[in-house]
């Protein structure tokens, strides 16, 4: 007889479908698995083998042989263990064929039969709901698969616990989602004195969800200005949250199956190789562009990165998501997030201090920022110079305004946004806004049309420049809360594109 349990094997966020195959037939006393298995799961038959001898379930003189199907498809990480040994048991007649059938499992056994907790938990819990099937999954993991409240989610502490509830002896019930977690930021705008510019600047980058770079001397609050962006972003909305509380399921940073609803904040060291930020490794997991995903990726110190690492960027700004090609899968992330950088002016940092640059100004300046080519640099919408703050001004300054109060205004921006693109597959917010569709909300007045054709014929803008022009123009109109474009908008994204 051919017992079967069902799983799901990860191929990026995707959980692809697998069927646990066990034949105990006559015949040298062996267990084999089969159906590329990699070594955690080759190894998951050591597991089994002494979480059934715990529980005093001897295997039969037999050969038992386990097939995952489809035999083509990798299989990779401990969370077999489970699926395996519930399709051995029902092999057995341990467990009832009808209870493995009706559930996917997922789970790692230690050797005492303990189930541990496992990644990918939320993926693994839409793709029981798909096939109509319940979960099964370490009570480690429960609450954070429970967010998927279209599948009953059993989460069972030991192997014991699972045939109780399999044959009725001490029914498991189903597990609550985690709780919502809301993380306030520390820091502050209001800790910002001066820069005005630079603030503004933030703020439309925030409610437009558009790249901005900043480029200024050591010390000139670049970093500050950047740390303070996440406390004037809105919460994720519910389908954001959990798009990517997936990508953060399967690299294990979600914490006792709590979803947050603050925007990720990623921000890589500049030795920071290509596979940390754009994704692989030997088994293809995302990088840090898609851990941002929805959120804010931080670049400081943007020459000092490699160049073929920032060249990798170039795409996933425009698409929105990452290709990681490996010679035996493709597999694709989502990456949609907002960038921002910071750089000095030159290796030195004091380019435009006559005092304290060094003998090669400002010829290290063009070097310097010359690390970042011209493709990279037409991709951020706003580019600003940030300069330092005197030292009288900062005794005499007042608190800037409180991030609250931007946020507000930020928020307002988004839900006008939020209610244009609400039939549009393609664009949430202004920086998404393409083609036919950036046509139909840029709607430039007589004025602001005239200026923006000035524009593209005296500083050549690319096509694509043009468009980002007019998308920024777009969140500063809706900022201020009109529905037109008027000339004082396309003014005013003129001179953030054209400061550097």
């Amino acid at each position: 007889m051919i017992s079967r349990a069902h799983t799901v094997s990860f191929q990026g966020v995707e959980a692809c479908p697998v069927e646990v195959q066990c034949a105990v037939s006559p015949g040298l006393p062996a267990f084999s698995i089969v159906g590329l298995p990699d070594k955690a799961v080759s190894e998951a038959r050591d597991r089994v083998r002494s979480a059934l001898a715990v529980m005093s379930i001897a295997l039969p003189s037999k050969r038992i042989t386990i097939n995952l199907s489809p035999a083509d498809l990798p299989k990779e990480g401990s969370h077999f263990d489970l699926p395996i040994a519930v399709a051995l048991l029902t092999a057995l007649e341990i467990l009832p064929p009808e209870a493995a059938e009706e559930t996917l499992s997922l789970g790692e056994l230690s050797l005492d039969g303990t189930l541990v907790a496992i990644t990918g938990a939320l993926p693994a819990a839409l793709a029981a709901a798909e096939q109509d099937r319940s979960l099964l999954c370490p009570k480690g993991s429960s609450a954070e698969a429970a967010w998927v409240e279209a599948t009953p989610v059993i989460g069972a502490a030991s192997l014991t616990e699972v045939i109780r509830h399999f044959t009725g002896k001490g029914v498991i019930a189903p597990a609550t989602a985690g709780e919502v977690i809301e993380t306030a930021s520390d820091k502050d705008l209001c800790d910002v004195k001066g820069q005005q510019v630079a603030r503004r600047a933030l703020e439309i980058a925030a409610a437009g969800r558009h790249h901005l770079l900043m480029s200024g001397p050591p010390g000139a609050g670049k970093s500050m200005l950047a740390a303070r962006l996440s406390s004037i972003l809105p919460p994720l909305t519910p389908q954001e949250a959990l798009e990517t509380s997936m990508i953060h399921s399967i690299c294990g940073l979600i914490e006792a199956g709590g979803v947050s609803r603050s925007r990720p904040y990623r921000a890589p060291h500049h030795t920071a190789s290509m596979a940390a930020i754009v994704g692989g490794g030997r088994r293809a997991q995302p990088g840090e562009i898609s851990l941002a995903h929805n959120g804010v990726l931080f670049l400081d110190e943007l020459p000092e990165f490699a160049r073929a690492v920032l060249e990798t960027l170039r795409q996933p700004l425009e698409t929105g998501d990452v290709m990681v090609a490996r010679a035996n899968a493709h597999i694709r992330y989502p990456s949609r997030f907002m960038l921002v950088a910071a750089a000095n002016p030159c290796r030195c940092g004091y380019m435009s201090d006559p005092a304290r640059a060094c003998s090669r100004a400002p010829a290290c300046g063009a070097d310097y920022m010359g690390r970042i080519s011209g493709p990279m640099v037409d991709r951020f919408d706003l580019r600003i110079d940030v300069e330092p703050v005197p030292f009288a001004d900062l005794e005499r300054s007042r608190p800037g305004e409180c991030s609250a109060s931007v946020a507000e205004r930020v928020a307002r921006a988004r839900a006008v946004q939020a209610e244009r693109y609400a039939a549009c597959d393609s664009a949430t917010v202004n920086a998404d806004a393409e083609g036919r569709v950036l046509e139909d909300v840029a709607e430039l007045e007589t004025e602001g049309r005239a200026l923006m054709l000035q524009a593209s014929d005296c500083f050549g803008l690319s096509a694509r420049g043009y468009h980002r022009v007019l998308r920024v123009a777009r969140t500063i109109a809706d900022l201020d809360g009109d529905a037109g474009i008027a000339r004082d908008h396309v003014a005013e994204a003129l001179s953030y594109r054209m400061s550097q």
